[in-house]
């Protein structure tokens, strides 16, 4: 039976275990420049509706660490719902390639490729979610600090597809998430319920130091998201008090960890000393998108 990775919420601890250490062994093996051409002859078909640096890259350059090929696919190339029908795109790309990732919009869209799809599909980013992301930054939590369980997480900003892929991953392990946030702003109630009823420990608040107090690792993501730029600047009213600096770090654990997902905006959401300050593990994540990312794929064609 193929499957798909369209959210975290549809994995089990134990198989999130395996992408973890599969992705481990990954990256030691590139660290000592062992090659593993485990995906020979495989081919990545790469949907965008949004561009991306790390996302592009990762997966292409990471299939290609694999041993297989990447083609990159941009809005004009197929007209995703216009030209051409997403079961159409689905059906034809079953044909040709072994898996599907696909960057977009809707999250009903990626949603329906899978469903259409013969190949598992993997979202790379939706309005909803970014599982991918998530999984790195799990990774990175658990290679700083050695594991996830007991922690505690601090996210300051929008409850966005970030913080709705932490709800799932929390309620998967026991670990503590925190969202500090505006009125207005909270995650997707359906999401957040959701993962409430399978356990995750969750606050919703919208104070900032009540959030970050005794984290061990603060979060946060740009205050306006491609598509919503029409909104940017109500946005940055809403959140001016919503920005991670060193009055908000000195509030959590004395080594927690700085996080973002990037791409930053200096200034705005975070500080340019804190992002690029020794607590800081920003390009840890970045990096190990690529590495999580080989992982997912191996583990959805085994």
């Amino acid at each position: 039976m193929k499957r798909d990775l369209i959210s975290i919420a549809d994995f089990t601890r134990g198989e999130l275990e395996e992408i973890f250490s599969c992705a481990q062994r990954l990256k030691a093996d590139r660290k000592a420049s062992w090659p593993h051409p485990i995906l020979a002859g495989k081919t990545l078909a790469m949907i965008f509706e949004k561009p991306s640096l790390r996302t592009r890259v990762t997966f292409e350059v990471g299939m290609v660490q694999l041993g297989g090929a990447a083609v990159y696919l941009a809005p004009p190339d197929i007209g995703l719902g216009t030209r051409e029908t997403v079961p159409d795109v689905a059906q034809n790309l079953s044909r040709w390639v072994d898996i599907i990732m696909a960057r977009t919009f809707a999250h009903q869209t990626v949603v329906d490729l899978a469903r259409h799809a013969t190949i598992p599909v993997i979202n790379g980013l939706s309005d909803l979610l970014h599982p991918c992301q998530i999984l790195a930054d799990c990774l990175t939590v658990i290679e700083h600090r050695g594991r996830l369980d007991g922690l505690k997480v601090a996210f300051v900003g929008d409850g966005n597809n970030v913080v709705n892929s932490w709800l799932n991953a929390a309620s998967k392990f026991p670990f503590t998430f925190a969202l500090a946030c505006p009125a207005g702003y909270e995650p997707n109630a359906e999401v957040l319920t959701r993962a409430r009823q399978q356990g995750a420990q969750v606050t919703i608040t919208q104070s900032v130091a009540e959030a970050v107090r005794d984290a061990d690792a603060v979060y946060t993501d740009v205050w306006t998201s491609m598509g919503q730029e029409r909104e940017s600047a109500m946005r940055r009213e809403a959140f001016k008090a919503y920005q991670v600096n060193a009055t908000v770090m000195a509030q959590a654990k004395q080594d927690a960890l700085v996080m973002h997902c990037l791409p930053a905006h200096r200034g705005e959401e975070i500080t340019a000393d804190v992002l690029e300050g020794p607590r800081s593990v920003v390009l840890d994540q970045s990096e190990n998108r690529l590495h999580i990312q080989k992982a997912i794929m191996v583990w959805l064609l085994r």
